[in-house]
C-alpha cells in the first residue's frame, strides 16, 4: 500500500470529531417515540471542543419548562465559572410550554409509553455528544420538584450514563425501584416545603404519589450500603433569613458512593441561594448555594 494509499485509510479509520457549539445557549430538538423533544444545553464561555466537558443535567419543576429553569437556578454563571455543560431538558405536556416528568407517582395520563423520559434522556446525551466533547464520566442530574422526581427516576433506571443525582425538593416517586448500581445521591429541601413535604403527600389519595424525605435517604443508604449513621454539621447561618442549614453524610459506600442530605430548616420549596419567585413556595435560605453544593458534590462522583 502506497503511503498516500495509507493515509488515507488511517483517516476513514478515525471516528470524525463532533460538531462544536459556540458558547452561549442553543436549543436542539429530536424525536422520542414518535413525539418531537428539544432540550437547551448552555455551552460555558471559556469551554474548549479538544477537551471533554462535564455535564449538568438540569430538569424543571412541573407546570414548568426548561427557560423558567434557567431564571429559577442561575446554573449558567456556575457553568461559566466551573466549566460544564448545563443541560436543560424539556418535559411533555400542554401548548408546547406547561410540561411535567414521567417520574414515577404520576397521573396514568402522564405515565404513557411516549412520555419514556429515561429514553428522553439518553436519547439526549447522544445527541449532545454530537454537538460537543462530553466527558461521559461525567455526566450529572439535579432538579427541582417534579425534576428532582426525574433525578431520582434516572439514578434508578439510567446509572450506566449518569455519575450521581442531586435532587432539591424533590423525592423518590418509583413504586419499586431496582438500581443497577450504587449511586452517589445528594438530596436537598425544605423542612417547611408545601408542595413536595418532607413526610410525603399530606392526602389518601395525592395526585402524585412520592415517599418522604428520610424513607427516600434510607432506601438509597441501604442500597449504596452506606453508614447507617450519619456525619452531622451545623453549616454557618450567614443571612438573617429565618432558615438554617445542617448537613448529614452518610459515607464508606459501594464504589465510592455516598448519602448527603441538606435539611433546610423552615426551608420552602425554593432553589437555596436564589430569590423566591412566588411568595406562596415559602422561604428560600441565603445561608448555602444550591449550584455550590451541587458541583462540589459531582466533582466528587465521577462514574467508577
Amino acid at each position: 500500500m502506497t503511503a498516500a494509499l495509507l493515509l488515507v485509510a488511517l483517516l476513514a479509520a478515525e471516528p470524525a470529531a463532533p460538531a462544536s457549539l459556540s458558547p452561549g445557549n442553543h436549543e436542539r430538538k429530536l424525536t422520542v417515540n414518535e413525539l418531537e423533544r428539544s432540550y437547551v444545553v448552555h455551552v460555558p464561555r471559556n469551554y474548549d471542543p479538544q477537551k471533554p466537558t462535564p455535564v449538568v443535567l438540569c430538569y424543571h419543576g412541573a407546570i414548568n419548562n426548561a427557560a423558567i429553569m434557567i431564571a429559577i437556578t442561575g446554573l449558567n454563571k456556575k457553568a461559566d465559572d466551573a466549566g460544564f455543560l448545563a443541560v436543560y431538558p424539556n418535559g411533555t405536556g400542554l401548548n408546547g410550554m406547561i410540561f411535567t416528568w414521567n417520574s414515577g407517582g404520576m397521573p396514568s395520563q402522564v405515565e404513557d409509553s411516549k412520555r419514556d423520559d429515561v429514553k428522553f434522556t439518553a436519547m439526549l446525551l447522544d445527541d449532545l455528544a454530537t454537538a460537543a466533547n462530553v466527558d461521559k464520566r461525567r455526566v450529572f442530574a439535579t432538579g427541582l420538584s417534579n425534576g428532582g422526581m426525574m433525578c431520582h427516576r434516572l439514578g434508578v433506571e439510567l446509572s450506566d450514563r449518569i455519575a450521581a443525582i442531586a435532587p432539591v425538593g424533590g423525592t423518590l416517586a418509583l413504586e419499586k425501584p431496582l438500581p443497577k448500581r450504587a449511586v452517589p445521591v445528594m438530596q436537598i429541601h425544605g423542612t417547611a416545603d408545601a408542595f413536595v413535604p418532607w413526610t410525603g403527600p399530606q392526602v389518601n389519595k395525592p395526585l402524585i404519589k412520592f415517599r418522604g424525605v428520610d424513607e427516600t435517604i434510607q432506601f438509597w443508604v441501604r442500597h449504596d450500603a452506606c453508614a447507617e449513621t450519619p456525619r452531622e454539621e451545623q453549616l454557618p447561618d450567614k443571612s438573617n433569613d429565618g432558615t438554617s442549614v445542617r448537613r448529614y453524610t452518610y459515607g464508606s459506600g459501594r464504589d465510592g458512593s455516598e448519602v448527603v442530605l441538606v435539611k433546610i430548616e423552615n426551608g420552602g420549596h425554593t432553589w437555596p441561594g436564589r430569590e423566591i419567585p412566588l411568595a406562596i413556595l415559602g422561604k428560600s435560605t441565603k445561608d448555602v448555594a444550591a449550584n455550590d453544593l451541587i458541583w462540589d458534590f459531582f466533582q466528587k462522583h465521577p462514574m467508577p
